[in-house]
């Protein structure tokens, strides 16, 4: 699939997944703009697009203010012409339980991952309405966005926000022929290594070189960077214009549509609800099925 004439920011590309997006949309043949926070891991991402035969330039910034945003998007013109995708990838973790969290651990990451999404799609929405080409808005979510994770209050709010704004967006955007998604990745990365039912398997994988064992791979839908970067290459591609709107995961060998929010039971009461009538109601109607809540622990094989 060819991203040839394309060009795309991606924000904290630095290094992880950040990194392989940027470089799975040079590998195509758009030209990239890296953002990171470290010069160096910059200077290393552009230097290894650029000696792959791709075309990137770097900005060093953190992401959250307007005027970060916006100089991404200048920079993509001047030194490209154009923009024509903006990955919002950004983002750092400062997990605690809710007793423990501060408000600067709430603030840091609702700014990086929540304020940098919304001002860097709105830098970039502004650029691609005024040339009047369309464009592609990737906005990068979280299983826990959508089901929550225990110690990650202000992650999991930043990343159900970030899917909001990819529906609201698609709306707002239609006319302009703007698509706007999330995207829900699961892989191998500094992070995931540290969660203690995957830890020893990634560990053996990388001290023999084997690949990673199927039921990771499909039950858990973990594998590499690299098994999430077609994702963000298709959406960035001509082949997804009809796509918008969604909250799209990947993973190891899965691919997967998360659903949207609706209401899966109803019950009516003629002049409205009482308490006691929502209480006498509950367990046999309305809350009979209540929704789970959390990632679930993974399911590890019996052993052997």
């Amino acid at each position: 699939m060819t991203l040839s004439g394309k060009v795309a920011v991606v924000t904290g590309s630095g290094r992880g997944l950040g990194l392989g997006y940027a470089r799975a949309l040079a590998d195509a043949g758009a030209a990239v703009v890296v953002n990171d926070i470290e010069p160096e891991a910059v200077e290393n991402a552009v230097g290894a697009i650029v000696a792959g035969g791709g075309r990137a330039t770097g900005v060093v910034a953190a992401v959250g203010e307007t005027a970060t945003a916006e100089l991404l998007v200048d920079t993509a013109v001047r030194e490209f012409g154009r923009l024509d995708v903006m990955v919002t990838n950004a983002g750092i973790l400062r997990d605690r339980v809710l007793w423990k969290m501060s408000d600067d651990d709430f603030d840091a990451v609702v700014k990086v991952h929540l304020r940098g999404t919304f001002t860097c799609g709105r830098a970039a929405a502004v650029h691609m309405r005024e040339r009047g080409e369309g464009g592609r808005l990737i906005l990068v979510s979280s299983p826990a966005g959508q089901r929550g994770n225990f110690g990650q209050t202000n992650y999991a709010a930043a990343k159900a926000g970030i899917a909001a704004m990819a529906r609201t967006w698609a709306l707002e955007l239609a006319r302009a022929g703007i698509t706007a998604n999330a995207i829900v990745p699961v892989a191998v990365t500094e992070m995931t290594k540290t969660i203690p039912a995957f830890a020893p398997v990634i560990e053996e994988a990388e001290r023999t070189g084997t690949p990673l064992p199927s039921w990771l791979r499909r039950d858990e839908g973990m594998g590499t960077v690299d098994d999430v970067t077609g994702l963000i290459v298709f959406l960035a591609s001509d082949a997804a214009k009809d796509v918008t709107g969604q909250a799209i995961g990947i993973g190891g060998d899965r691919l997967s549509l998360w659903s949207h929010p609706h209401e899966k039971t109803v019950a009516f009461a003629d002049g409205g609800w009482t308490s006691e009538a929502i209480a006498a109601a509950w367990a046999g109607s309305i809350g009979a099925e209540p929704e789970t809540y959390g990632i679930p622990a993974p399911t590890l094989p019996p052993a052997t």
